[in-house]
């Protein structure tokens, strides 16, 4: 069976779709810590008012949308089905595995280039209140799918994405995409679930850690493509990202013979969780930084990136 083809089906099945809602959440609160005042300002004025100008509120929206009879088109944007075959090997092409009506790499491409846009109006003072539904969903799922492709079973066809994949985890059976969607980085902070409203100290210290420099990958690395002009180049080198940890820990060191909870799995997967969930964030941040630009009144003032200052 094709699996690009299973997206009324993965519907019927209810199967899981990205980072859990509060986690999303909390990648667009990390990366509001990276927008400089006036990328803050525009932005608040592309969103619907009552996200109140913050991207971390508005961030696990494209989620339920994608789920009701208007949104179901925009289903399969949340993933790419990558035909290969972890752990035994790992292998994402673009032109290969991108589906007929679109992944989560030509997603993030195409919505950034309206979201450039709307960005426009905004300056030229076209738009204004979020009046725009167009602009304010591009600006919504642009700040999903950053999460949404940093997650390794999003870029994975097998077992659609590990949704037909069990496991046991703390003593029940699981799916192993949701094992990686909420029950690792619920482990990982010691919590049964986090605001949806504001940062979360677990996340405040992970922003910490990225311009304190404190990962295992240097952050600056992270951002050796963040060109917004070229989107699927970047985009697709994410999901490259995502799709090698399938291989070298998600199926690579699963055990489908024991809990995930107690047999050290877990534990083993909260650096890449942390690794991943900051990735998306600082990336979001600076792609929306320099999809915004910075405006003559702006350009001598000093901007934190990375726990440094630049003119």
């Amino acid at each position: 069976m094709n699996f690009r083809h299973l997206t009324s089906i993965s519907l019927f099945l209810g199967i899981s779709s990205g980072w859990n809602t509060d986690v999303h959440n909390q990648i667009g609160f990390m990366a509001e810590e990276f927008l400089s005042p006036y990328t803050a300002s525009i932005l608040g004025q592309i969103l619907e008012p009552q996200y109140n100008g913050s991207i971390g509120r508005a961030a696990a929206w494209a989620d339920a949308y994608a789920h009701t009879q208007e949104g179901r088109f925009s289903y399969q944007w949340h993933w790419i089905d990558v035909h290969d075959n972890p752990p035994s090997s790992c292998n994402l092409n673009f032109t290969r595995d991108c589906a007929p009506g679109g992944c989560v790499v030509s997603a993030i491409a195409n919505q950034t280039n309206i979201l450039r846009e709307c960005i426009a109006d905004v300056e030229s003072g076209a738009l204004t209140g979020g009046t725009n539904l167009t602009c304010s969903y591009a600006l919504k799922w642009v700040s999903h799918f950053f999460g949404d492709i940093a997650q390794p079973l999003h870029a994975s066809e097998r077992a659609i994405g590990g949704n037909l994949f069990n496991v046991t985890f703390g003593g029940k059976i699981a799916r192993l995409h949701a094992v990686w969607d909420k029950w690792i980085p619920y482990t990982d902070a010691n919590v049964t679930a986090f605001s949806t409203q504001s940062i979360d100290p677990f996340f405040t210290a992970l922003v910490a850690r990225i311009r304190a420099d404190k990962f295992f990958e240097a952050p600056y690395m992270w951002l050796a493509c963040s060109d917004p002009t070229t989107p699927t180049e970047c985009a697709t080198q994410w999901a490259r990202e995502s799709n090698k940890w399938t291989c070298d820990y998600v199926y690579g060191k699963v055990d489908q013979e024991s809990d995930l909870a107690t047999n050290g799995y877990t534990v083993g997967a909260f650096p890449i969780v942390e690794l991943q969930i900051s990735k998306a964030a600082l990336r979001l941040g600076t792609w929306l930084n320099k999809l915004v630009g910075t405006p003559e009144t702006f350009k001598h003032e000093k901007q934190i990136v990375l726990g440094s200052t630049t003119e």
